[in-house]
């Protein structure tokens, strides 16, 4: 294995997720090559500096400040009202594309294609009703945080 190999191998071996076999030729090429021993000093440093990093959540007084203003409110009520259409309008049109040869076939009735169409459509705006309400409910719930 080249160096190049072995560098490939350097953010695998410091998390750990070598096999014994892989392991023990990484650091058998280690102790006869000081560059990949320097390379990995480096990323061992660079991994422990990111291992302490975390995510702020900002403080409720700048959400508050951010949710105040009306633009806000609207981009993300637009957007939600953009996303239900489009998200129906698609769910129609490939469960239409599902049901095309019965819609096509001239000896199924009027009033079955248009209860599947029915059903389709009703059938597009539940599936999109109940994933927005999950995901509001899921963004306000006080214990989301909390482990079980």
């Amino acid at each position: 294995m080249t160096c190049q190999d072995h560098k490939d191998l350097m953010m695998a071996y410091l998390d750990d997720e070598l096999d014994e076999e892989h392991r023990r030729a990484f650091e058998g090429h280690l102790a006869s090559c000081p560059e990949c021993a320097k390379d990995l000093a480096q990323f061992k440093q660079l991994k422990e500096i990111t291992d302490g990093v975390a995510f702020v959540e900002p403080e409720d007084r700048v959400w508050n400040e951010y949710w105040g203003g009306v633009y806000n409110r609207i981009e993300r009520s637009t957007g939600w009202i953009l996303f239900s259409v489009a998200a129906i309008a698609l769910l129609i049109y490939g469960g239409f594309e599902l049901i095309e040869g019965i819609i096509e076939d001239r000896t199924v009735g009027a009033l079955m294609k248009v209860g599947l169409l029915a059903l389709l459509g009703g059938l597009a705006i539940l599936l999109v009703s109940v994933a927005r309400e999950r995901v509001y409910f899921w963004s306000r719930d006080r214990y989301k945080d909390v482990r079980r």
